[in-house]
């Protein structure tokens, strides 16, 4: 992989997993929905699989410089 978009694709995802790890953890933190209208164990559930998934990758796009 080239090193500019490995770079990019590697803070991209490090931005969005951590953003959306705070935001999620806050929210859960307040008592407050993480989404509308679902079960709130399981959108938190969901949200925090997926902040943790994306930060694995941005770890591996900035390991493959």
């Amino acid at each position: 992989m080239e090193s500019g978009p490995a770079i990019f694709a590697g803070m991209v995802f490090a931005l969005f997993g951590g953003c959306l790890l705070v935001w999620t953890a806050t929210r859960v933190r307040q008592g407050r929905p993480v989404a509308d209208g679902v079960n709130p164990v399981a959108s938190a559930t969901v949200a925090g699989i997926a902040s943790v998934v994306a930060l694995c990758l941005a770890v591996w796009c900035l390991t493959r410089l």
